[in-house]
């Protein structure tokens, strides 16, 4: 019998970070995204710096993944979700200072509404740390209205050569 091969769907990986070596963990989050079983990292976002949003803490380093993969989205989101763990994410409420956040924005074209899982990522709009990032790997998909709705969030791009932030 020949297996034919899994079809690959485009995702985008919101990554965040604002415990410990928070930029650090952020560039390491893109390393950890390429070694999925049936997964290849396409394109990666600037780092952005941003004041936590509806939270307390630390400031965030925030970034996008562009990937192609084989994994379905439930499949996908357990694996995001093992790279936060093994980053030390705990989840003592809600909005807490994390070492790791991988949230999917988006899976190809699909709509998911799942008590595990929502696929456009419901707030994607509203926050200035998704839409930069994700400006830099799908510039189509970001509107400068879209930009401008929340440029007043604060959010800066990290140069490539600063000093992390412990």
């Amino acid at each position: 019998m020949t297996l034919l091969p899994r079809q690959s769907v485009t995702a985008y990986v919101a990554i965040g970070a604002n415990l410990g070596d928070a930029r650090q963990r952020a560039r390491e989050a893109f390393d950890a995204l390429a070694l999925l079983p049936d997964t290849q990292l396409t394109n990666s976002s600037h780092i952005y710096r941003t004041a936590p949003h509806e939270t307390q803490g630390p400031d965030f380093f925030n970034a996008v993944a562009r990937i192609e993969t084989g994994l379905t989205a439930p499949d996908l989101l357990d694996a995001l979700q093992a790279i936060e763990n093994q980053a030390g994410r705990l989840r003592p409420y809600l909005h807490a200072p994390r070492t790791l956040d991988l949230d999917l924005l988006f899976y190809g074209d699909a709509q998911v509404l799942s008590p595990r899982l929502t696929v456009p990522h419901p707030r994607w709009r509203e926050r200035a740390f998704v839409l930069f990032p994700l400006a830099d790997v799908w510039p189509e998909r970001v509107s400068s209205e879209d930009l401008m709705r929340v440029a007043g969030q604060g959010i800066e791009r990290v140069p490539e050569d600063a000093p992390g932030v412990a």
